[in-house]
This record gives C-alpha cells, sequence and structure tokens, in this order.
C-alpha cells in the first residue's frame, strides 16, 4: 500500500499496492494504477444557523473543510475522528444525500455531488449504505423479507424472494426471519438485517456508518467479523466510519483521520498505529483503552487483595487493626458477658 503524503492543501489518495519491480535487466512494465471508484476533491459543507437577529447575519458551521481523498476499487477505507469532527456529514455527502457547499465528488468518474436524483439512479445500485442505529433505519411496520426485498423491487429484479432468502442465509439468520418484524430481534439481529438489505442488490461499494456503536460488547465482534467476511466474498469496497481507531483498524486496510472538518492524516493501517505524523492522531491512539495501560503500577499484591479499582472496587482491602488493641486486657464487663 502506497503511503499518502500529508499536508493542508495536498490530496489524500489511498491508492492499492504497485507491482514489484522484476529484477535488473528486466523489461516487463509494471500496471497502470487502477482509476478510484470514489474521487473527493476540495469538498466544503458549510450550515447557517437559524438567524437569532434581524440585524445580524445568521452564524455558519464549517463542517468540512476542503477535504480530499480517493478510494480505489476493493479499498477497505475507514474514516475516524472524535464526534463533531464531520464524519456524518462526509458520509452523507459520499452518499449523494446531501450536497457541498463547494467541491466535487465523483463516483468511477462520474459527477454525483450537486445532481437531481433521477441523474443519480446508477448510484442506488451501486452504492449501499449500513446506518448506524439498526432500529431506526428499519421499517418497524415491514417484515423481514419486504424490507430487505425493498431495493430489488425498486429494480425490478425477475425473482426477489430467492434473493431475500440467499441474503439472510448470508448474513447468518434463519429462514423464517423473513416473516418476522424487526421488534421481535435483538439488536445485533437488526443489524444483519440492515447489512442483508444493503447487500441484496449487489452494491460495488458498501458504506458503513458506525455499525456497532450501538451493539453490545458482546455482539461487536461478531457483526465486525460478519461484515469484514462478506465484503471479501462480495469484492465490494468499504467505506467504515467510526469513532474509534481501535476498530477502524481491525476492519480497513487504510485510514483517513479527521479533525474539526479537516483531513489531518491518511495512511496505511499500520503506518497510521505504529508511525503516527499528526499530533492529533497520537492522542487518538493513546485514547485507546489497553490491558498494559490498565494494569500500569499494579502490583500482584494488589491483584490479591482485590485493590485495583480505587474507590469503585467490589473488594477492599481490610484496615490494619489499631495498634495495642489487640494487647489490652478486656475490661470486668466483657468478661462476665
Amino acid at each position: 500500500m502506497r503511503e499518502a503524503t500529508r499536508s493542508r492543501t495536498a490530496t489524500f489518495t489511498g491508492s492499492a499496492p504497485t507491482a514489484a519491480r522484476g529484477s535488473a535487466g528486466s523489461d516487463s512494465p509494471s500496471p497502470p494504477p487502477a482509476e478510484p471508484i470514489l474521487c473527493v476533491r476540495d469538498v466544503h459543507r458549510v450550515y447557517r444557523q437559524p438567524r437569532v437577529s434581524l440585524f445580524r447575519p445568521p452564524s455558519e458551521v464549517h463542517a468540512l473543510r476542503g477535504v480530499s481523498f480517493d478510494v480505489l476499487p476493493g479499498q477497505r477505507f475507514g474514516i475516524v475522528g472524535e464526534s463533531g469532527s464531520g464524519k456524518s456529514t462526509l458520509l452523507r455527502l459520499l452518499c449523494a444525500l446531501d450536497h457541498p457547499t463547494s467541491g466535487t465528488i465523483e463516483f468511477e468518474g462520474r459527477r454525483i455531488s450537486g445532481q437531481p436524483e433521477r441523474r443519480l439512479r446508477f448510484l442506488r445500485r451501486r452504492l449501499q449504505v449500513v446506518f448506524q442505529d439498526p432500529m431506526s433505519s428499519l421499517d418497524p411496520r415491514m417484515r423481514v423479507r419486504d424490507i430487505v426485498a425493498e431495493p430489488l423491487v425498486a429494480q425490478r429484479h425477475p425473482d426477489p424472494a430467492s434473493r431475500v432468502r440467499e441474503v439472510l442465509s448470508d448474513v447468518g439468520l434463519p429462514a423464517d426471519a423473513a416473516d418476522r418484524y424487526p421488534h421481535q430481534f435483538s439488536g445485533g439481529q437488526r443489524q444483519r438485517i440492515a447489512i442483508a438489505r444493503a447487500l441484496a442488490p449487489r452494491p460495488e461499494v458498501l458504506v458503513a456508518d458506525e455499525p456497532v456503536s450501538a451493539l453490545d460488547v458482546s455482539v461487536r465482534a461478531q457483526i465486525l467479523n460478519l461484515l469484514t467476511d462478506l465484503v471479501e466474498e462480495y469484492a465490494l469496497t468499504l467505506v467504515f466510519v467510526s469513532h474509534e481507531l481501535s476498530v477502524v483498524r481491525h476492519v480497513c486496510d487504510t485510514v483517513a483521520v479527521l479533525r474539526h472538518g479537516e483531513l489531518v492524516e491518511v495512511g496505511t493501517a499500520a503506518q497510521i498505529h505504529d508511525q503516527p505524523r499528526h499530533p492529533y492522531t497520537r492522542r487518538l491512539i493513546a485514547a485507546i483503552p489497553t490491558l498494559r495501560r490498565a494494569l500500569a503500577g499494579v502490583t500482584a499484591g494488589d491483584l490479591a487483595r482485590g485493590a485495583v479499582g480505587g474507590a469503585n472496587a467490589r473488594f477492599e482491602p481490610s484496615s490494619a487493626p489499631t495498634e495495642g488493641v489487640m494487647d489490652s486486657p478486656a475490661s470486668e464487663e466483657d468478661q462476665t458477658q
């Protein structure tokens, strides 16, 4: 994976690995670089706040500032940043659910930013989204078979029922799940339904907006492993958005770091984790909880006494007896009792 250089005005490009050069004297040419499937160039997004005074102009919020990067076919591209960094805004722009204030976004060389919906029909089949909260993204009045088949019906699929059975099996749900409603499933199962709906029309690009942040910790690993397996099975290009760098590193091969609407660093997952160049990236890595950091300064005696955890520990070490209490003679009243 070729490293991308960082500059405030530079374009960040996540590129596929290039073929190694042959031995000395070899005349075999290297293959041409792949064309990006998603191309983002100098994208700005400004929101206007409601006017609070007739004598003052409305204030503006700059959600994105000059964001530029490329996503190559087959790449697993992660976008990481804290809350308010502009991740969700960028995702909406990539899916053409919103339009940038300035700049361009292209899908396979065709501009999708600023286009009317009638010119984006080709994009709706080839790019699908998995949203953060599965319960709010699934219609509670529809059965699962209708939810998953909805994009197939819109595209006039010849046999939606068989495709629904196939994709439900791919995400690990039984066949009878098609006759049930979303509220009859757990959070992890609902997210599997959302993934099945996104995969039903066989897209080329899958965009995942923090797909495990609303799930229990015990279920997160299952959904992440399922998503990784399906990306390989369907030969998808993945754009994965999260505020957890450890999760992005597990899923993606390329990582872009977003801060206050600006892209501050991009590179391979190993490079970002092992050799971060921007101070903000280093702070994100330092915030990742690790067992070694949690046990720093803890001795074996602390673990044996259960003293780890401070005031909130379940068991606190017993206090030492007051000096001289055990040696003092009992009073006559105590002896008579």
